[in-house]
């Protein structure tokens, strides 16, 4: 599976441990780069909206599943997000085919069916959202066989994105990845938001592991969000996170065409401003 975890777990923070771990990076000359990610788009909603406003200043790579996708979603972008928001193929159903832990790509699964629906996934994006559709795949439950890394690149898509840190830029010749490594949602126990310390602790232990050279220290720290499930504390999270960040000199969000840019067909990183 496209997977790694940091252990042991991260250790609850402040916002004042944040601040100074990016004050770190500031102090070597260096920028704190980071992304969002938001999963299971298929419609405009009241929760989209939401992340809109939530999000101003900062882009958003959007996760659509494409066999749900209402077309509509494609001309309310238009009308409501900023124009660097860019969207990322969610599997194709968002169906498990595991019994074990849930995976719409386990090894079990034929080859050719999901070359089909990885090709038949980023046509339909591709034919409604033109170029903001980046050819990424965001698998469903962050898994994915590595056994499929040839259909994937096969089917068109140059970049993946999984949760914690990657173990190579390129698992795979000419697939870049990605990934997120702090889930907002306590997918465990209530779906709510899983707490300022564990969220401020991911953040500060990848922002860390990243400047002292223990995890690829050139992944931009990813955040996870899902619109359709978010709570008011963690709306409230991300509003003190995102004023933080963007007034700190040493923090930087990327466009996700930067974070892709391998995938994307771009030259260089740049950041959301």
């Amino acid at each position: 599976m496209i997977t790694i975890f940091i252990d042991p777990p991260p250790a609850s923070a402040r916002w004042a441990d944040l601040t100074e771990e990016l004050d770190r990076w500031g102090a070597q000359g260096r920028k704190a780069t980071l992304w969002w990610r938001d999963d299971d788009a298929v419609a405009p909603s009241h929760q989209l909206a939401g992340l809109v406003n939530l999000a101003r200043g900062v882009p958003v790579a959007l996760a659509v599943i494409p066999a749900l996708i209402r077309p509509s979603l494609a001309d309310w972008l238009e009308n409501n997000a900023a124009s660097s928001w860019r969207i990322l193929q969610h599997g194709w159903r968002h169906v498990a085919h595991a019994t074990d832990k849930k995976s719409e790509f386990p090894a079990t699964r034929d080859a050719g069916s999901v070359a089909a629906e990885l090709a038949c996934g980023r046509q339909r994006l591709q034919r409604i959202f033109g170029d903001r559709a980046l050819p990424v795949l965001a698998p469903p439950w962050n898994r994915f066989a590595e056994k499929f890394l040839a259909p994937l690149a096969e089917a068109g898509l140059a970049g993946i994105t999984a949760l914690k840190p990657r173990r190579a830029a390129y698992p795979y010749p000419g697939v870049a990845q990605a990934n997120v490594h702090v889930d907002l949602i306590a997918w465990r126990s209530n779906r709510g938001f899983i707490g300022e310390g564990l969220a401020l602790g991911g953040l500060v232990a990848h922002l860390a592991a990243r400047r002292c050279g223990r995890v690829d220290c050139d992944e931009p720290t990813g955040i996870l969000t899902h619109h359709l499930v978010q709570d008011e504390a963690t709306g409230a999270f991300l509003a003190r996170l995102t004023r933080l960040t963007l007034a700190h000199p040493a923090a930087a969000w990327l466009t996700p065409d930067a974070v892709f840019a391998p995938a994307a067909g771009g030259s260089g990183a740049r950041g959301s401003q």
